[in-house]
């Protein structure tokens, strides 16, 4: 296949992936945790970050595009385009109650090409930034009556980005990174308010309050990569990240209606707020991490990750009890024999790692932490092409203090198609 068409292919399936995902990107997370701020963030990266617990900011390879460190993506040897589906089992569980839910779609879409090899490299893609999915029901006793109040609360959406990337080497293993994204999406929450009889049946009209957050703006990152060389194929890598967020443009409407009502603009109820304009504000991230290499053999490192939410103000100037956040990752990976012709297994990626989360949530006087342990694999299927795989098992939370503990397991699935005749001159037309 010539380039030009190589990269009309490209951009085709990108825009259909584009497509698809405005009605099927899955979330990457589900939790009762999501209610809070914007959401969950998503701060694992591809499937091949997830399986090594994340680690991206400082380690990257030839054949994996890198959206988590701009400036590694100058190490992209061949033209490489990636997706992915997921899917997520979530067990949440109170002091007396415990529930299980399940879903999946489609995660990301990412490409990288390299325009002067191993000195300049765009990429592109479409990633979740947040993630809001949850489903809390609360009866309440009607003081001085036998009726119960019972309020069902959901929420659903988060925020989505499509980036553009660039990697520069400025000198002999240093190199530097820029992005620009464009952030949208939008979160639905709905409280719908039964009273109900001793024996748990509906009377009376049932209310909704509905609110629709949309949202776009424009956010920047910036990264810088360094690999020190310590012997024959032996390096030392360091990377570090800043992510700019800032305010977030968006608009609100609020209505409040019978059940079923509230969401349909023209319908009867009261509208609270009609598209009005305003912006949330995201505090601005900043990571940093080391991994000692060894080319075509392993890989080991840890890596950090710090938000300071107490900076967060929700829609309308609204605050939130928010704090600190941070993650630390510490994962690696193992080839047997890269350049093994008789055995897949032996040509194949085997990555392991552990995820350490302090959610930026405070409730009743207790943090919400999220530890996980992540496995992953990339096997060789066709010339230069991958197949993906991560699993994560992780618990975050605690049942104590009327709080909720959510056992997850989570799956990505993805394929890794890449290129290098980018760089080969025609010789017979």
């Amino acid at each position: 296949m010539s380039k030009n068409k190589l990269i009309l292919a490209t951009l085709g399936l990108f825009l259909g992936f584009i497509a698809i995902s405005t009605h099927s990107f899955a979330q990457f997370t589900s939790s009762t945790y999501s209610s809070l701020g914007v959401g969950v963030f998503n701060n694992s990266g591809l499937t091949q970050n997830q399986g090594m617990g994340g680690m991206g900011i400082s380690f990257g390879n030839s054949y994996s595009v890198n959206h988590v460190n701009p400036a590694i993506s100058v190490k992209n040897g061949a033209y490489s385009f990636q997706a992915a589906f997921n899917y997520n089992q979530l067990s949440a569980a109170t002091e007396s109650n415990s529930e299980v839910l399940d879903g999946g779609g489609l995660s990301y879409v990412a490409m990288s090409f390299p325009v002067i090899p191993r000195k300049f490299t765009l990429g592109l893609g479409l990633n979740q930034l947040t993630g809001v999915d949850y489903n809390i029901t609360v009866n309440s006793p009607v003081t001085n009556t036998s009726l119960v109040s019972q309020n069902r609360i959901e929420g659903k959406g988060g925020l989505s980005q499509v980036y553009l990337q660039g990697g520069f080497q400025v000198y002999k293993n240093l190199s530097l990174g820029v992005e620009g994204a464009y952030t949208f999406g939008s979160t639905i929450r709905t409280n719908q308010l039964d009273l109900l009889d001793e024996d748990l049946n509906g009377i009376g009209i049932s209310s909704e309050y509905y609110e629709r957050l949309t949202f776009s703006d424009v956010t920047f990152k910036g990264s810088i990569y360094y690999a020190q060389q310590l012997g024959e194929q032996k390096y030392l890598n360091l990377g570090a990240i800043y992510h700019i967020f800032g305010d977030i443009s968006g608009k609100e409407f609020a209505k409040m209606g019978e059940s079923g009502q509230a969401s349909i603009p023209n319908s009867p109820g009261d509208v609270i707020s009609d598209d009005v304009s305003g912006s949330i504000f995201l505090p601005n991230k900043i990571g940093y991490g080391v991994t000692y290499e060894k080319i075509n053999k392993f890989a080991i490192g840890v890596e950090a990750q710090f938000q300071d939410f107490s900076d967060y103000r929700g829609f309308n100037a609204s605050q939130s009890n928010l704090g600190n956040a941070y993650k630390l990752s510490l994962g690696g990976q193992y080839i047997p024999d890269a350049f093994s012709l008789e055995s897949m297994l032996s040509r194949s990626t085997f990555r392991a790692g552990i995820e350490y989360e302090r959610l930026p949530y405070l409730l009743n006087q207790n943090q919400i932490d999220d530890i996980g342990i992540n496995f992953g694999t990339s096997l060789p299927i066709y010339s230069l092409s991958l197949l993906n795989l991560a699993v994560k098992v992780g618990t975050r939370g605690t049942v104590n203090d009327g709080l909720v503990r959510e056992n997850y397991f989570k799956v990505s699935l993805g394929i890794s198609i890449n290129d290098n005749s980018w760089f080969y001159k025609k010789v017979f037309e």
